[in-house]
């Protein structure tokens, strides 16, 4: 599932607008950031400045066809790992099919598509993507614990000294002085921990 609020983008690619309308139709349902473009070129520059959880590419279209469209997707170092399936309005013959997956396609698809069929792998497509999304801001945030010296047990101190501290500035001057001082003492053990848990400061 997408994470609420966040919508996944899907690039749509075709010269004719009425097909465009249709591929809209069929995935509005999805609930996610439909983008169109109506040639190549014009899909190379959207991919510049956004990632896309799949892009929907038709085979032919005038100038830049998909083929070509999808050769350039795959050589550059964003996109080349984006999910393409074409799509194209005759049933494609064995050396169309044969290039199509050697640009980098993950399925090709004939017109008229069972649209039930369209909207369940575009779904799994903007899974995948989410999944995808989700572990790279975890490996971002390692990265970042990681750079800061800082570990899963450092913060797990802190937050325990916090709450030590916390607890010791509600109860004070209604509690009697012993539990406000056991309090206290518990939140410099743990203030202890955490400075013994920091990495060394580096000599200059």
């Amino acid at each position: 599932m997408v994470h609420p609020g966040r919508k996944a983008k899907i690039l749509l690619v075709d010269d004719r607008r009425e097909n465009l309308l249709a591929l809209e139709a069929i995935l509005q349902s999805l609930d996610q950031d439909l983008v169109t473009a109506e040639s190549g070129e014009d899909a190379l520059k959207r991919l510049l400045v956004d990632d896309y959880a799949v892009i929907l590419l038709d085979v032919q279209m005038p100038g830049m066809d998909g083929f070509e469209t999808a050769a350039h997707i795959k050589q550059r170092e964003r996109t080349r790992h984006t999910p393409i399936v074409f799509l194209t309005a005759t049933s494609p013959e064995p050396s169309h099919t044969f290039r199509g997956y050697a640009a980098g396609a993950v399925d090709y698809l004939s017109k008229p598509f069972d649209p039930w069929v369209l909207r369940a792998k575009v779904a799994v497509f903007i899974e995948l993507f989410e999944k995808n999304r989700l572990l790279e801001e975890q490996a971002r945030r390692l990265q970042r614990e990681v750079e800061l010296g800082v570990t899963r047990e450092f913060v797990d101190s802190l937050r325990h000294a916090e709450d030590h501290v916390r607890q010791a500035l509600e109860i004070c001057g209604s509690a009697p002085p012993e539990q406000v001082t056991k309090v206290l003492d518990a939140a410099v053990r743990e203030l202890s921990a955490v400075r013994a848990s920091l990495p060394p400061t580096p000599s200059l």
